[in-house]
Parts: structure tokens; C-alpha cells; sequence
């Protein structure tokens, strides 16, 4: 759609501490509180624990420093679907399109909400995953599903009610869960220290080893070493991916922002900041707190240690070290707001991706039209109708893994895209361009596609599924161009 019109018909109501808290909130859900456990069982290493959410934050970093140039060149609703389509051509934006419909964007909302309806559960027990409703066939729908497809459904309403009520939920949700992880940060290091763990932690931060754990038994532990080490540091960054993944995402929102050459730029840089100093922090309070090393039997959070955290809630653990058994609850609330506020973020953006493809006859027609809000209601309906069916047919973890391998591979050949764009259009107006370049994008190309290479050879159920449903756009891009000429 040509800029002009989308500037005549998209309210621009977002400036730059919008579209920060955008970037910020829509990277924090519930990750930073559950996935060191996954971690811990992967290294068994402190210092590798505290190293994977290093490294993920600068690979996070360095993308976003990336897509800054291609953001400043390209202001417009779409973000990274228009960035594609320019660099290469209409059917790689499609694929991208097709595949952030199908699994990436969906796939994390779903995600998302199913953990927020998992802590309300801690809650409310009714919401219990083991609250089996109704059967579907084969699929048993409990109600911790239905919370989570209730609470998209509502947030999805509200962002159809207009851009400036979504920008207000966000503002809400986000400065509240930052307050309170940083809280939780300050108290953790300054008041819930334990020496145990402490000596536990840092007397040894870099032997590393896998943990092996059948029907809640610790079977053994395997020492991680050369290649084996880097194969497991890659597979443990699935977790710490996900959980700073959806940075992207207020580059979609280009179409309803101020000042999108000036502001797109700043605010993925200074978002992607802000998010990995607080989970890098919020990693090394779990450790003053906690002992890597733990056993799934042992009595009490201490001996059960990070990698055995009940339910790898971690971050509840770590409360406890705090507030005592209150800290249950007051983990499950903070929880519950943190996801509630990624969602809204994650399903404002999402649905401006839609109306880009549906304005290039690439999706259905409806999503490319504004309601009386100047939001693409239709493309956020669909969007959410999507998600909904997803809440019922996956389970977090299998979600996570589709989503983190079709991401990665798209970031690559976005940041690859500078590269492209540098040559095919030297003389583009650039209000930004790339910190370090070529150096900080190859950079990032090589870590993700090794990262890419790591799951498809060894999580290569989800992954290869994940390349399936890429392949597969492939004649409906051009079914669905073919019907847009027709209809010419």
C-alpha cells in the first residue's frame, strides 16, 4: 500500500516511549521466570547459565542494531514482511507472512496464554491443565485452555477499540511488571542472599554437565565438554531465544508512530537493552538465591536448586527465598500481569503484519481493511480466531520449539537483507545505518544460522516441521496471487 495513503488513513499515536514499552513489554511474558531451569538441567553450570542469557542479549542486540537501518529506510506498517519483500522478492515476504500467521506470532501468543492461564491457576485450581472439560474427539479441552483463549479473545478486543487503548494497556502492564522484576531483582541480591548458595555457585562457575532425570529420579549427570558443550549451549538457548524473542515486533507498528525513521531505530536499541541487563540481573539474583544443582526428590526449594525448581517456576523459588510461602502467590500475580502484558503487546503488532500482506492481495481481503478506529480489525480477529484454535492443539513446549527455529531463520535473512539492500539500493535514504556494519550483522547471520543448524540436526522434529510449513506457502503464494490478479 503506498505510504501516502497509510499515513491518511493510520492514526500515528505512538512515539518513542511507546514503542520502547512496546519492544520491552511485548519480550517480557513468563520465560525470564521458567526457562533457567531448562538451562540448568542442559549446563549444570553457573557460569554457562549466566552466559546463555548474555549471549542471547547480544545476539538480540546485535539483530535489532541490524534491523535499525532497515526500519529507518522502510517506515511503514509490516515491518519485517516489507523489509523481506523488498530485499528479495514478493514470495519470500509471503513465506515470512505465511509462516508468522501460522506459527510465529500465533504460536507465542498461544504460548503466552496458556502460561498466564497455567499461574492463574495457582490462583484459582479450577483453571488447573488437569481440569478436563469436555472431549473433542481424541482432544480433551480442560479449562486452562479456555482461560487463555479467553483472555486473547479479550485483549483482542480492546485492540480493535483503537491503537491509543492499546498503547494504554501496554504502558499499564509493561512499567508494572518492569517495577516489580526489578524489585524482585534488588530484594533477591540485597535481602534473600544465601550463602549456600552462593558458595555452591561461585566456588565452581564452569564445569558443565547434562542432568538426567527419569519419572522425577536423578538418574546421572554428563560432563560437557568440546563439541558437546557447544552443541548443548545451543540447545539450551531455545529457552533464553523465546524468551527475548518479539523484539521485531514494533517495527509493524511503523504505520501508527510519529516519527517512525527517528524512533523505530532508538527504541529497538534501547528495548533489547533495558530487557537484557534486567534478565542477565534477574539470573544472577537467582543464583545468590538458589544452588544450580539440585535434586527432583529433595524437600525443600534449596535442594531442589534451580534445575529441579517445582514446576521449573524459578522464579517462584526464588521468592521463597524472600517472602517465604507467600511468595506462591505473590509470583503467580506478578506472573499473570507480566504475560497478560506481552500478549497485548505481541497481538497489537501481529495483526499490522496481515494488513501489509492483505494490501499486496497477499491475505485474506478483509484483513486489509481499517475499522472506524483506524485498526485493521479483521486481520486482529483472524489473528486471534488462529491463536485460539493453536491454544488447543499444542502444548507450551512443542510451541516454543516451532516457533524459536522459523523465527531464527527469518531474523537471518532479515539481517542478511542489509547487506542485500546495501547493494541493490546503495543510494536509499539510510536516517540510520547499521552500528558496525558489516562486521555486527555478519556477526549475528553466522551465530543464528549455527544456532538454526544446532536444532535442525538435533531437535529436528520441530524444526524440520517448522521448514514443512515454510515450504508450503509456497503454492498458496502463488493460489492466492493468482486470485488477486483475477479479481483485478
Amino acid at each position: 500500500m503506498p505510504e501516502t495513503t497509510e499515513k491518511a488513513q493510520m492514526k500515528r499515536e505512538l512515539g518513542l516511549f511507546d514503542a520502547t514499552l512496546l519492544v520491552v513489554g511485548s519480550m517480557i511474558g513468563s520465560g525470564i521466570f521458567i526457562v533457567s531451569a531448562d538451562i540448568g538441567r542442559q549446563l549444570g553450570s553457573p557460569g554457562y547459565l549466566l552466559l546463555v542469557w548474555l549471549v542471547t542479549g547480544l545476539l538480540t542486540m546485535t539483530g535489532a542494531l541490524s534491523y535499525g537501518e532497515l526500519a529507518g529506510m522502510m517506515p511503514r506498517a509490516g515491518g519485517q514482511y516489507v523489509y523481506l519483500r523488498e530485499a528479495y522478492n514478493p514470495l519470500v515476504g509471503f513465506l515470512y507472512g505465511w509462516a508468522f500467521f501460522l506459527v510465529i506470532q500465533t504460536g507465542t501468543i498461544a504460548a503466552v496464554g496458556i502460561a498466564f492461564a497455567k499461574y492463574t491457576a495457582v490462583l484459582l485450581p479450577w483453571f488447573s491443565p488437569q481440569n478436563v472439560l469436555f472431549q473433542l474427539g481424541s482432544l480433551g479441552v480442560s479449562s486452562n485452555q479456555l482461560l487463555a483463549m479467553a483472555s486473547i479473545v479479550l485483549l483482542t478486543y480492546l485492540n480493535i477499540q483503537g491503537v491509543k487503548t492499546g498503547k494504554y494497556v501496554q504502558l499499564i502492564f509493561t512499567v508494572t511488571k518492569v517495577a516489580a522484576l526489578l524489585g524482585l531483582i534488588l530484594l533477591g541480591i540485597l535481602v534473600g542472599r544465601n550463602a549456600t548458595a552462593v558458595a555452591a555457585n561461585f566456588s565452581d562457575l564452569w564445569t558443565a554437565f547434562s542432568t538426567q532425570v527419569t519419572d522425577g529420579q536423578l538418574i546421572g549427570r554428563t560432563p560437557l565438554v568440546g563439541t558437546g558443550l557447544l552443541i548443548a549451549f545451543g540447545l539450551a538457548m531455545v529457552g533464553s531465544l523465546f524468551s527475548s524473542d518479539a523484539w521485531n515486533n514494533v517495527t509493524f507498528t511503523a504505520g501508527e508512530m510519529k516519527d517512525p525513521k527517528r524512533d523505530l531505530p532508538l527504541s529497538l536499541f534501547f528495548g533489547t537493552l533495558a530487557v537484557t541487563v534486567v534478565y542477565v540481573l534477574a539470573n544472577v539474583a537467582y543464583l545468590v538465591m538458589l544452588p544450580v544443582q539440585g535434586d527432583p526428590a529433595a524437600p525443600d526449594v534449596l535442594g531442589r536448586g534451580i534445575q529441579f525448581a517445582a514446576e521449573d517456576r524459578v522464579g517462584t523459588a526464588a521468592a521463597q527465598q524472600i517472602f517465604g510461602n507467600p511468595a506462591v502467590v505473590i509470583m503467580a500475580v506478578f506472573i499473570m500481569i507480566s504475560t497478560f502484558g506481552c500478549n497485548n503487546g505481541l497481538i497489537l503488532a501481529g495483526a499490522r503484519v496481515y494488513y501489509a500482506m492483505a494490501q499486496d492481495g497477499l491475505f485474506f481481503r478483509k484483513a486489509g481493511e481499517l475499522n472506524q478506529r483506524a485498526v485493521p480489525g479483521w486481520a486482529l480477529a483472524l489473528q486471534g480466531a488462529w491463536t485460539c484454535l493453536l491454544c488447543l492443539s499444542g502444548t507450551y513446549g512443542l510451541l516454543l520449539d516451532y516457533v524459536i527455529f522459523v523465527a531464527l531463520l527469518f531474523y537471518v535473512l532479515t539481517v542478511a537483507a542489509v547487506f542485500v539492500l546495501r547493494r541493490k539500493a546503495p543510494n536509499a535514504e539510510r536516517p540510520y545505518r547499521a552500528f558496525g556494519y558489516p562486521l555486527i550483522p555478519a556477526i549475528y547471520v553466522v551465530v543464528a544460522s549455527a544456532i538454526c543448524l544446532d536444532l535442525l540436526v538435533f531437535k529436528s522434529a520441530t524444526s524440520w516441521a517448522g521448514v514443512l510449513i515454510v515450504l508450503l506457502g509456497i503454492p498458496v503464494f502463488y493460489l492466492m496471487r493468482r486470485s488477486a490478479v483475477d479479481n483485478q
